[in-house]
């Protein structure tokens, strides 16, 4: 069979136009082709000042070919020069640098792409019909361009036009689930416009395992900030417990992170309360991954976890792909499932819904977003999180901020509310009820479809996006409304963005805790029984596995759950 045949076409630059997050569905591949006879060369440029930028570039064939069946998953292939209907770039300039990525878990759900720094490019293919795309994290527009390439070399320029500048506005992005190599971060940061990368270092998935032997660590690190340059830097010392295997015996307990910590910890888990104290004195923060692993809901009493992936590792660009994954939701949560399992709105709200209970337990976790790129189908920084710091960036003012909740996360819309005075992760501890005024703004690349504020769990209140035009190609709403509080809870703010194919771009704010006196925030009894019926039902599995000293931190779990049903409403 001759996969070449294609015939020789002059270049014509058919479109050029900007859009949000297309992502690859249902696209078959076969293995690497190799590329005969042409040079792709071009630059990605800032549509306004045209200087060179650093980006992530797609480039897909367009032209038919047979499909064959794929492998399951062909993980990370960094080296192969092209693998159909994808191409990776490289440099043209000696002083450039390239990370090919290729990671995939099905024909639909891959990422096939490459992060350039701000030089031309060039891309070895075969004459052809191309698809470039181009993107610069969240706050530029996609540039796309559909282009025939002939058997001569051929020139083409992207350009993307910035919406918004969220540094300009104190605002700052990062990530606190990577799996990227050190080496390849100052690369992929700048071309995701991501000013914070957590890199987890330190991995293991055998119980009893220090990480100091972790299976799956990378290179020994120091605890030192790597800085790419003031506003870009990497904390390298940072660990995931992600255990499968419990005394040599498959046994899933699921993940949890601690970051920013300040020395290889020699111990392994479970018990895990011997972990929590050491980063906690080390100044580090304890972050849980999914809400979903089995032990998750043990961990947040015991461990007094700090963080909460509210945009987490199975929300990607790509389409969505786990949809039977850990432990199912509740009834009472009305999650939106089809026959395949939980849809990519259900898992998002599903998220949502068990954040919300653990906060109307007296939980106080602050949001944060984590992609797990590296392992998984997503570009680095594709849910981040945003940490307000009005008086200028150093990483000490970011995981401060990170750890006071002065934040929101997204997978799209930028937001910065208030409400009164309060900004996002403010604590009042006397106040009052009454009406309580939400000011700020959201803006979005697309439209929003919603907007909804949210007091203990329940929207409370549904605005609707104004999606006024403004003069960087997006769209904004000015949000001016009157919540009324008649006893203690917390509030927030979240909105949707329409995306391709019926999908949704989501950001978040982080909570504000109102307390009134004499009025506490009581949990929905459904909330509580299901918090604690997932404790009991990993207690009874575990038990025989297990030994004592575990065993006795799901219990000290369940008696925390039980104490609150004599609250509950």
């Amino acid at each position: 069979m001759n996969h070449l045949a294609r015939h020789p076409r002059s270049l014509v630059l058919l479109v050029l136009t900007v859009c949000w997050g297309v992502g690859s569905r249902g696209e078959s591949w076969i293995g690497p082709l190799p590329a005969e006879g042409s040079e792709l060369r071009g630059m990605v440029v800032d549509a306004t000042s045209g200087a060179l930028l650093p980006a992530r570039l797609y480039i897909k064939s367009l032209d038919p070919r047979p499909a064959e069946p794929a492998p399951a998953n062909a993980g990370e292939r960094p080296n192969q020069p092209s693998t159909w209907p994808w191409y990776f770039a490289r440099p043209a300039a000696p002083e450039g640098s390239a990370v090919p990525y290729d990671v995939r878990r099905s024909r639909a759900s891959s990422e096939i792409h490459t992060t350039l720094s701000a030089h031309p490019f060039v891309a070895d293919v075969p004459p052809g019909r191309y698809l470039l795309q181009a993107e610069c994290g969240k706050e530029y527009q996609t540039a796309t361009a559909a282009i025939d390439v002939g058997p001569e070399s051929q020139q083409i320029t992207l350009r993307l036009q910035r919406w918004i500048d969220m540094n300009r506005l104190g605002w700052y992005s990062g990530e606190t689930h990577v799996h990227r190599r050190i080496e390849d971060l100052p690369n992929i940061m700048l071309a995701e416009h991501l000013n914070v990368a957590l890199p987890l270092t330190y991995w293991v998935t055998r119980s009893d395992t220090p990480p100091s032997r972790g299976n799956k660590n990378s290179p020994a690190v120091e605890p030192a900030l790597i800085e790419v340059d003031p506003t870009h830097v990497i904390y390298p010392m940072n660990t995931e417990y992600e255990i499968f295997t419990v005394r040599g015996r498959r046994h899933t307990l699921g993940a949890v992170f601690a970051i920013n910590h300040k020395s290889v910890f020699a111990k392994g888990v479970p018990p895990v309360g011997a972990i929590a104290r050491q980063t906690h004195q080390q100044g580090g923060l304890l972050e849980l991954d999914k809400h979903n692993w089995p032990w998750s809901m043990m961990l947040v009493p015991v461990m007094q976890v700090d963080l909460y992936e509210l945009t987490n590792n199975h929300i990607w660009r790509a389409p969505f792909f786990f949809r039977d994954f850990g432990i199912a939701p509740p009834a009472y949560m009305e999650i939106e499932q089809d026959g395949d399992g939980l849809t990519e709105r259900g898992w998002v709200d599903f998220t949502f819904q068990n954040y919300y209970a653990l906060l109307n337990c007296g939980f106080r976790l602050r949001p944060t977003a984590g992609t797990a790129s590296g392992v998984h189908p997503v570009p680095l920084g594709f849910g981040r999180v945003y940490v307000h710091l009005p008086d200028g960036f150093s990483y000490a003012a970011w995981m401060k901020g990170l750890d006071e909740g002065r934040t929101f996360v997204t997978t799209g819309p930028m937001m910065d509310v208030r409400f009164g005075d309060l900004v996002p992760g403010s604590i009042l501890p006397d106040a009052k009820t009454g009406e309580y005024r939400l000011t700020g703004w959201i803006r979005s690349a697309r439209r929003l479809s919603r907007i909804e504020v949210v007091s203990a769990g329940a929207v409370v209140m549904t605005i609707k996006p104004q999606n006024q035009a403004t003069s960087s190609t997006a769209v904004e709403t000015s949000l001016d409304a009157v919540v009324p509080v008649d006893r203690s809870t917390w509030l927030a703010v979240r909105c949707f963005e329409q995306a391709d194919g019926g999908r949704e771009r989501f950001a978040h704010s982080s909570p504000v805790h109102l307390d009134v006196a004499g009025a506490p925030l009581r949990p929905r009894r459904a909330e509580v029984e299901y918090l604690a019926g997932r404790v009991r039902d990993e207690l009874q599995r575990h038990t025989g596995v297990l030994d004592e000293a575990a065993l006795a931190e799901y219990r000290a779990a369940l008696a925390a759950y039980q104490r609150l049903l004599t609250e509950a409403k």
